[in-house]
């Protein structure tokens, strides 16, 4: 492809990504904010979300060997299809909405988001050639970074939309905004981006790149940090104990996750350094996973020592997404400049495997963690966890690697 035609492409996986990415972060608050209205503990409306993790998983695993079989866009479009469909599902009567069916439709919205997410990433490898590292981190980092601040509004979305129009009207608006995304996508995508020119085998999903491998282990611990304190812990206890309504929380949860993914997008210009031309490497995730591991538990002791929660979390949760944006943008970079064209596919569905491992751990544990100790035992948590990414991220060559 032309440098011209590699542009328009990536411009187009990035406007169908945040149009995904919208509908991703307002279902999630959907179903926390209206199942726990409904009466649901923490640890059930965790567990609604555990086959949407669980499924993420397998859809990773699978689904950089099906990219690359049949094509990068096709699996994009399925996402997509999919997403909509799920979100029809949660349209039914109140009495149809039972755990196993929410579960379900759950489910089929994890294999849309990580269908979605490891195409989008994959494709952006195939449009920059090999050598380009600074621009490919630049590229990689804007559209992880404006998927995350697109998230952040999908949240505020999610709980605007159910004090206005309610559960079901914003399912159904959610659903036809995104079909209209697909039609375009399926027009303006070249049909064979990222099909591979020969037919890799199934037993090749799973790296043998042992850079890669670390990597993704490291990744699992990255986000399961995150998300054993963020996805149920945080919003309930903002709902609970300090009384918000769901605006107030939908909101406050947008604006930590837009700021995240600002910083995200702006990542090389941070850790660009003294040296303008080097690039990110294994050096680098590990200092910021030991800089982040402190924040959680910086933030576990001020509210055990009795100080203003409100106040402990907006400053707290600032200094976290700021180091994990980095962080997490230094890991998108390295799984890529790790990757060959011919592989990336599988490297990066590998890798979001292990990705969406790690956010069904912490999502599980934040439900059942919460209930047992509480937001600072979920933050304790997070602060082990990440200590494990640090020792991890060791193994992580300190240049780049060859691509394999």
């Amino acid at each position: 492809m032309t440098p011209v035609a590699d542009v328009r492409n990536y411009l187009v996986v990035t406007a169908g990504y945040w149009g995904f990415t919208l509908t991703d972060g307002a279902i999630r608050m959907l179903v926390v904010l209206y199942f726990h209205n409904l009466g649901y503990s923490p640890f059930e409306v965790a567990m609604l979300f555990l086959f949407y993790e669980f499924f993420g998983v397998v859809t990773n695993l699978v689904g950089g060997w099906l990219g690359g079989r049949i094509g990068l866009n096709l699996t994009m479009h399925m996402g997509m299809a999919l997403q909509v469909f799920a979100l029809a599902m949660l349209t039914v009567p109140d009495g149809w909405l039972t755990v196993p069916y929410v579960m379900a439709a759950q489910a089929l919205s994890g294999i849309a988001k990580d269908l979605n997410k490891m195409s989008a990433k994959a494709s952006v490898r195939l449009m920059v050639t090999d050598g380009a590292d600074r621009r490919l981190f630049r590229w990689v980092a804007a559209l992880t970074g404006s998927k995350n601040a697109l998230k952040g509004a999908g949240y505020f979305l999610g709980a605007v939309m159910l004090d206005l129009i309610g559960f079901r009207g914003a399912l159904l608006a959610l659903a036809g905004g995104l079909a209209v995304v697909l039609v375009f996508m399926v027009a303006l995508l070249p049909r064979h981006l990222g099909k591979t020119r020969s037919k890799a085998r199934f037993s090749r999903v799973f790296s043998k790149t042992p850079e890669i491998n670390w990597l993704s282990a490291a990744r699992f611990f990255l986000f399961s940090s995150r998300d054993v304190w963020f996805v149920v812990a945080l919003p309930v206890f903002l709902y609970d104990r300090l009384g918000w309504g769901f605006s107030e929380v939908g909101g406050f949860l947008a604006l930590w996750i837009i700021g995240y993914g600002v910083v995200q997008a702006a990542a090389p210009r941070f850790l660009r350094g003294r040296d303008r031309h080097r690039s990110p490497d294994g050096a680098t995730a590990r200092r910021l996973a030991w800089l982040l591991a402190a924040v959680p538990g910086a933030i576990a002791a001020a509210l055990m020592a009795g100080w203003p929660p409100a106040t402990v979390l907006m400053a707290g949760l600032g200094a976290f997404g700021v180091v994990f944006a980095m962080n997490s943008a230094v890991h998108s970079y390295l799984i890529l400049a790790y990757s060959d064209h011919d592989k990336v596919a599988m490297n990066v569905g590998f890798y979001y495997m292990a990705n969406a491992g790690g956010r069904l751990l912490g999502t599980v544990l934040s439900g059942w963690a919460y209930q047992q100790w509480g937001l600072t035992g979920c933050l304790l948590w997070s602060s082990a966890f990440l200590v494990l990414a640090a020792l991890l991220s060791f193994a992580l060559p300190r240049t780049a690697a060859t691509p394999a």
